[in-house]
C-alpha cells in the first residue's frame, strides 16, 4: 500500500476526539471451534479515559481491552492487547455489533469512531458501534519509528523526487534509517502486524462481543482487511460493507499506478470544476511543483520553508473530499504568489502536526504493517525504469508515487509476506461492495475487481458517481438508502446498482 491509501477524509474529525481505554479479560476455551487457535476472551467494559491529546468522550461510550496472542501460530503464548471501544444499540431491535475499521492501515477506530458516529445514527439503532485500534496502532502497542525533530529535519531534507545521485541516496538512506527505528521501537511486534494478523484478531473481537455472525464496516484499507478476513472466515461473515474499495490484484506496483490514476483523476474533476483545462492546469501545477523543488517557497510558520514533498502533500489532502476544493485553490493561488503557507498547513493536516510542532504516528503504523505484507520491493533501478510510465500518467503526482516505490520498503527488516491479499470466500454471504467513480486514493475499479475476487454471489457493487474518498456519508442518499437497508434489515441492493 503506498503512502495516499489513508481515510484522509476523516483527519480532521478524528483529532477532535481521542479516547483512552481500561479494563482486560481473562481467555477462556469458550470458543475454541469457532478459529482453532485458542479461546473467547471477556472483555470488561468501563469508562473511557482521557489523553494527553484529547478529552474522553462522552458518557454513552465504552473502552475494553482484548488480550490476543501475539503470534497467533503460538495461541497460547505471549499476547498483546488491542484498545476497544463501543456505544450500545439505542433501539430495541438489536441485531448485534457492527465492527468498523477506517482504514490506513494504521488508522485508530478508538479515536475515530466518536467523530464518525454522527454519521451513523441510523445504525446505531440497532447495533452497537465498535471499533479498536488493530495491533501496532495507537494504544494496541502503536509503534513510533522517529521523534518530531528528526520528522521535521527529514521533510526538510530528503527530497521525494531525487534529481541527483547523491539526492538518490539521501533518498534511499533516509528510508532505511526510517525502518530501523520502527524496527527499534516495535521489536517483536515488526514481524505480527500484518493484515492476516488483524484479520484473525477481529475474529476473537467478534467472540469476545457474543457476535455468531461479523457484522462489518471497512472503508479504504478497511476493505483489504474485510476481504481478508472473508476468506479465513467465510463461514462467520454476516453483513459486510467495504467502502472505497482497494484493489486486491494489484501488487506495490500496480496500488501505486492505481493511485497516481485516481489522484489524476479527482484533480481533473477539481480543475474542470474551476472552469480550468486538465491538462494546461495540470501543467501549470507540476511546473509550480519544479520550480519549488529548486527552490522552496517561504512560509509564515516560524524557520519552515515548503518543500516540492510538501506541496504535494498539501495538494493531495483536499482532493479527498469535494468540499475541500475551494481550499486547495487557495493554497494553490498563494503558492503561485510565492507564499506556501496555505498548502504548508494542508500538508500538515495530513501529516498530523499539530501547531506545537508534535506529530501523529499514523503513517509510522502504517508503513509497519504495508511493508509487512507486501512481499514486492522495487529497486532503484527498476524504479528508474518505471518513472516515465508512471510521470504519462500524471504529470503532477506520477515522480513522486513512482519513487515512492523504491522508497517506502526500502531495505525493510522483515521480509514481506504476500504479492496481493487472498480474499476469495465463495462460501460467504453476500457482501456489499461499494465503489466511488470519482475516489482518488481507491480508484472506482478496485470495487469490481474485489467483487470478482470475492466470488460469484458473494461481491454485490453499488456505483456512486460522486467525488472523494468513499461514498456512505458523503451526501448520496441513494448510498446511504441502500447501505442501511442491508446492514440494517439485510436487503441486498441488486449488483450493480448506480446512484448517481
Amino acid at each position: 500500500m503506498t503512502r495516499f491509501t489513508r481515510w484522509a477524509a476523516l483527519t480532521a474529525a478524528a483529532a477532535l476526539l481521542t479516547a483512552g481505554c481500561s479494563g482486560a479479560g481473562p481467555s477462556d476455551d469458550g470458543a475454541k471451534k469457532d478459529d482453532g487457535n485458542g479461546g473467547k476472551a471477556a472483555l470488561d467494559w468501563g469508562r473511557c479515559k482521557a489523553t494527553s491529546d484529547a478529552p474522553a468522550p462522552g458518557d454513552e461510550w465504552q473502552c475494553a481491552t482484548l488480550q490476543v496472542p501475539l503470534d497467533w501460530s503460538k495461541p497460547n503464548g505471549e499476547t498483546i492487547g488491542l484498545a476497544l471501544i463501543r456505544t450500545k444499540a439505542t433501539g430495541g431491535d438489536r441485531v448485534g455489533s457492527l465492527l468498523f475499521n477506517f482504514g490506513g492501515p494504521g488508522g485508530s477506530g478508538v479515536s475515530t469512531l466518536p467523530a464518525y458516529a454522527a454519521l451513523t445514527d441510523d445504525l446505531r439503532d440497532r447495533y452497537d458501534l465498535v471499533s479498536w485500534d488493530p495491533r501496532g496502532v495507537a494504544a494496541s502497542g502503536g509503534v513510533r519509528c522517529r521523534d518530531d525533530k528528526a520528522i521535521q529535519a527529514a521533510e526538510s531534507s530528503v527530497d521525494g523526487t531525487p534529481d541527483t545521485p547523491a539526492e538518490e541516496r539521501g533518498f534511499l538512506a533516509d528510508a532505511a534509517d526510517f525502518g530501523e527505528g520502527c524496527q527499534e521501537a516495535a521489536e517483536k511486534l515488526m514481524a505480527h502486524v500484518s493484515t492476516t494478523d488483524t484479520a484473525r484478531d477481529m475474529d476473537r473481537i467478534r467472540q469476545a462481543l457474543g457476535d455468531d455472525r461479523m457484522h462489518y464496516f471497512g472503508i479504504s484499507y478497511g476493505t483489504e482487511l474485510g476481504g481478508v478476513y472473508a476468506h479465513l472466515f467465510p463461514e462467520k461473515v454476516g453483513r459486510m460493507t467495504l467502502d472505497a474499495v482497494v484493489d486486491p490484484t494489484a501488487d506495490t506496483i500496480g496500488h501505486a499506478k492505481n493511485q497516481t490514476r485516481g489522484f489524476q483523476t479527482a484533480l481533473d474533476n477539481y480543475l474542470k470544476s474551476t472552469g480550468k483545462d486538465p491538462e494546461q492546469g495540470s501543467r501549470e501545477i507540476a511546473d509550480l511543483l519544479d520550480r519549488i523543488d529548486a527552490e522552496p517557497l517561504s512560509t509564515s510558520s516560524s524557520g519552515r520553508e515548503l518543500t516540492q514533498s510538501l506541496a504535494l502533500t498539501g495538494i493531495v489532502l483536499p482532493l479527498y473530499s469535494k468540499s475541500s476544493w475551494p481550499a486547495l485553490t487557495s493554497a494553490l493561488e498563494a503558492a503561485q504568489d510565492g507564499d506556501g503557507t496555505a498548502l504548508l498547513a494542508l500538508a500538515d493536516g495530513y501529516n498530523e502536526r499539530d501547531a506545537s510542532g508534535r506529530y501523529g504516528t499514523t503513517t509510522h503504523s502504517q508503513r509497519v504493517i504495508s511493508c509487512l505484507d507486501d512481499k514486492q520491493r522495487p529497486t532503484l533501478e527498476e524504479t528508474r525504469k518505471l518513472l516515465p510510465e508512471f510521470e504519462e500518467i500524471s504529470p503532477v503526482f506520477g515522480s513522486f508515487l513512482g519513487w515512492d516505490t523504491a522508497g517506502w520498503c526500502h531495505d525493510w527488516p522483515v521480509p514481506g509476506q504476500f504479492d496481493t491479499p487472498e480474499v476469495s470466500a465463495p462460501d460467504a454471504a453476500p457482501i456489499l461492495v461499494v465503489g466511488n467513480t470519482g475516489d482518488p486514493a481507491t480508484p472506482y475499479e478496485g470495487a469490481r475487481r474485489m467483487a470478482d475476487e470475492l466470488g460469484e454471489d458473494v461481491g454485490v457493487v453499488l456505483t456512486w458517481k460522486g467525488e472523494g474518498h468513499g461514498a456512505y456519508g458523503s451526501g448520496s442518499d441513494c448510498v446511504d438508502s441502500a447501505v442501511n437497508a442491508y446492514l440494517l434489515d439485510g436487503t441486498v441492493p441488486e449488483d450493480g446498482k448506480v446512484c448517481s
